[in-house]
C-alpha cells in the first residue's frame, strides 16, 4: 500500500499553507496527496444555545444527532481545495477523504497510513481553525507517524534562499534543514529524517546541539573558564562522533555541526529563521499520565520560523 501525504483541511489560513506545502513535499517525493477534512459534530450545550436562533438550532440539532456533517461548505472546502492544489501542483495525485468526529483523534488516526501528516499552525497560541493550539499539539502527541505543522502565510519562497539581488524566490537554492540532535538519546528514526530531506533537497544539513553542565558543575563554571571549555570540547567530539556514519551513508550532503552551551529549545529556534524545515523528536511514552511532546519540542513548535517536523521515536 503506497503510503501518502496528507494533509488536515478545515478552511482556514493555515491549514491552506499547510496544504501547499504538503503538496510541495509530495512532489519532492513523489507520493499522492491526500486531503482530510474533518466534520465535528456541535457539542450538546452548543446545539442548545438559544443564541443560535430557532432555525439554527433546528438544524445543528438535528444534524448532530444525526450524525450528519452541514451541507453548506462540507463538500466546498476540500473540493474548491483539491482543484486548485492540481492546478498549481501538476503531476501530484490530489484526493479527498471527509470524516466526522473529534479532530485531534481523527487526524492521528489518519496519521497511521500516512508517510507525512501536515497540519497548519497560526503558533499553536492562536484562537481560530481546529488545527491551532491545542488539537494540534493533541495530534503531535498522539501520532505515530511523523508530523509537521506549518505556519499560516508559509510561502515557497520562505524555504529558499535570496535571489542575487535579495528577492524571495522559489527558484534558488533550499535554505538548510536543521536537526535538533540530543547526544544523550540519539534516535536513527529522527536523524534519518533530517538526511533524507536535505538530500531531497539537495541542500546543506545543520545540527544543532545544546549542552548544559551537570547540576553539581553549575556553581563553579561561570568562573572556571578551563573547565567550561573541557565541557564543550567533549560535547563537540561526541557530537562529531554520532554523526560519523550518518556523513558517509549520505556523502551528498553537506553537514554543519554546532554545540552551543544553553538551552537547546532557544538554539534551534535561532536556527529556524534561516531553515527551510526544523526536524525535532518526540519521544513516544507508554504511560497513564498520557503523552507527551517534551519542552524542546514544545519550544520549537510555539516560536520556530520555519516549518517544524516532529518525528515520533521509542
Amino acid at each position: 500500500m503506497t503510503r501518502t501525504i496528507t494533509v488536515g483541511l478545515d478552511g482556514s489560513r493555515e491549514s491552506r499553507a499547510a496544504a501547499e506545502w504538503a503538496a510541495r513535499e509530495a512532489r519532492l517525493l513523489g507520493l499522492p496527496l491526500k486531503l482530510v477534512h474533518v466534520w465535528e459534530p456541535v457539542p450538546d450545550p452548543i446545539a442548545q444555545a438559544p443564541l443560535l436562533g430557532a432555525e439554527t438550532h433546528r438544524h445543528w440539532t438535528w444534524r448532530s444527532e444525526m450524525g450528519v456533517p452541514p451541507a453548506e461548505g462540507w463538500e466546498r472546502i476540500p473540493r474548491e481545495a483539491a482543484e486548485g492544489l492540481r492546478l498549481r501542483h501538476l503531476g501530484v495525485d490530489v484526493t479527498t477523504e471527509q470524516l466526522s468526529g473529534r479532530p485531534s483523534e481523527v487526524l492521528a488516526g489518519a496519521a497511521k497510513d500516512a508517510e507525512l501528516l501536515v497540519l497548519g499552525s497560526r503558533g499553536l497560541s492562536g484562537i481560530g481553525g481546529f488545527l491551532a493550539g491545542s488539537v494540534g499539539l493533541a495530534v503531535v502527541a498522539h501520532a505515530e507517524r511523523p508530523v509537521v505543522l506549518v505556519r499560516a502565510g508559509e510561502q515557497a519562497a520562505d524555504e529558499h534562499e535570496m535571489d542575487p539581488v535579495g528577492i524571495p524566490s522559489a527558484a534558488t537554492p533550499f535554505r538548510p534543514v536543521v536537526l535538533g540532535f540530543d547526544i544523550e538519546s540519539p534516535d536513527e528514526e529522527v536523524i534519518e529524517f533530517a538526511f533524507a530531506a536535505a538530500a531531497r533537497r539537495r541542500t546543506s544539513l545543520r545540527v544543532v546541539h545544546g549542552w548544559n553542565p551537570p547540576p553539581y558543575y553549575a556553581y563553579g563554571l561561570s568562573a572556571d573558564l578551563e573547565l567550561h571549555g573541557a565541557l564543550a570540547r567533549r560535547e563537540t567530539t561526541a557530537l562529531t562522533e554520532m554523526l560519523r556514519p550518518w556523513r558517509a551513508k549520505y556523502p551528498d550532503v553537506e553537514v554543519t555541526e554546532e554545540s552551543h552551551y544553553g538551552t537547546p529549545g532557544n538554539h534551534l529556534v535561532d536556527a529556524s529563521r534561516e531553515a527551510s524545515l526544523v526536524v525535532v523528536g518526540r519521544r513516544v511514552r507508554r504511560s497513564p499520565f498520557g503523552a507527551h511532546i517534551g519542552p524542546v519540542t514544545h519550544a520549537v513548535l510555539h516560536h520556530s520560523a520555519a516549518p517544524v517536523a516532529v518525528v515520533p521515536h521509542h
